[in-house]
């Protein structure tokens, strides 16, 4: 699943280090966090549980970034009330738990007097949780990915329902495409929830928020400059804290490893003649890009069901038509899975015009490794040689760059 609107679709969705350190830091998916002014290092909480089991027992436990510390429990009592008294040098991450399935995860800083109301068996979505400005965001965000989820699940569950219809591939490339939407939506209100709260923790844990087990709402390549900035804000300030000190060392792998990778890049064949394509095209016909020789021609990757290749459609089309006479050509590959999608996107989006081939293996085409494809749309420029002159024009920009070649 990808990105939609101004975000490529992926084909993976996470680097293994970052998830990697994702499922050891900071697991829980839905979590309230606790910011207020420091008033000394003890914090006082205080808790209020509806339909409470007298004597049951309430933990909390120090969240690091491989473990989980006890430091306290208290029994609830019989009118469902509990505290807790204890003393922190710096803002933390704390668990309020019962179970491994009923917790909640806290940002815990000096001189804190929280007070918590909740349902006894719900301690994940506080009813109230007073003492800090920082509660009320928490919650919003947290309103806002159940929200996501809830849309998405929705997906799912249509999907299961139409198991048996004859049309199933076409529902799925719509099913798809509105889950790109809902993706690229808390996509981006991560990213302006960062931006707002950069100097806080919190940040940190916004960069590990999931949709479904392993479905990350920031990518960890695709918006690794994220998790660079949170890095920089918070290092400086934390670089003894443990889960900072964490992700500092895991964003300084990833970097690294992210260099020197960069040769297996697509930027990687400018100024080298690009490897041969030979494909199907509609009509079950062997077509090969080598057909195109003489001519300016833009090797274009999009897919029918990938949103953001169908928002650049109208751009090729102009650069097409204003160019064609003057030796330009589009060979255009589709990682589509169905046949029926693919020349629907065609047709819908006026793109007949042109060269159209796909083996419709979706990521699994022969083109995704020879071309080292991490994303769709992604497209080369070659002259008449072969030879890549430019990749991945975006808007005006392919436009702009015929208009320098044909003038």
């Amino acid at each position: 699943m990808g990105k939609n609107n101004n975000f490529a679709i992926t084909k993976k969705q996470a680097s293994v280090e970052l998830i990697d350190m994702a499922k050891k830091l900071f697991f829980p998916l839905i979590i309230v966090l606790l910011l207020v002014n420091c008033k000394g290092n003890n914090i006082q909480i205080k808790g209020n549980l509806t339909n409470p089991i007298q004597g049951e027992y309430i933990f909390i436990e120090e969240l690091m970034s491989d473990l989980l510390v006890p430091v306290d429990s208290t029994p609830i009592n019989a009118d469902g009330s509990f505290s807790f008294s204890l003393d922190i040098e710096r803002p933390s991450f704390f668990l309020l738990k019962f179970d491994n399935s009923n917790y909640l995860t806290m940002l815990l800083e000096p001189g804190q007097d929280i007070e918590i109301t909740a349902q006894n068996d719900n301690l994940n979505f506080p009813t109230s949780i007073t003492g800090t400005p920082g509660t009320t965001k928490m919650i919003a965000y947290n309103e806002r990915l159940m929200e996501t989820i809830d849309q998405i699940s929705g997906l799912s569950k249509i999907y299961g329902a139409n198991l048996q219809n004859p049309r199933l591939y076409a529902i799925m490339d719509s099913l798809d495409y509105l889950a790109q939407g809902y993706m690229s939506d808390i996509n981006k209100f991560t990213k302006e929830y960062i931006d707002d709260n950069l100097s806080s923790l919190v940040s940190v844990i916004a960069l590990y928020q999931q949709i479904a087990p392993g479905e990350y709402v920031l990518h960890p390549e695709k918006d690794l400059n994220y998790y660079i900035k949170v890095d920089s804000a918070l290092f400086p300030k934390y670089p003894d804290y443990d889960p900072v000190a964490t992700l500092h060392e895991q964003v300084q792998e990833v970097v690294s490893q992210l260099s020197t990778t960069a040769v297996n890049s697509p930027e990687s064949l400018l100024g080298k003649i690009l490897l041969e394509i030979t494909l199907p095209n509609p009509n079950g016909e062997m077509v090969s890009l080598s057909s195109t020789r003489g001519k300016v021609v833009l090797v274009d990757f999009w897919a029918s069901w990938c949103p953001p290749c169908r928002e650049e459609s109208p751009n090729l089309v102009k650069a097409y038509r204003k160019y064609k006479n003057s030796g330009f050509e589009i060979f255009q590959v589709s990682l589509d899975k169905t046949k029926d999608a693919w020349i629907k996107g065609i047709t819908d989006d006026k793109l007949d015009q042109w060269i159209h081939v796909s083996d419709l293996k979706y990521w699994n085409s022969v083109v995704v490794e020879d071309f080292h494809l991490e994303a769709i749309p992604a497209n080369f420029l070659l002259d008449g040689e072969g030879k890549v002159i430019a990749i991945n024009l975006r808007g005006d920009e392919l436009e702009n760059k015929l208009g320098e070649i044909f003038k």
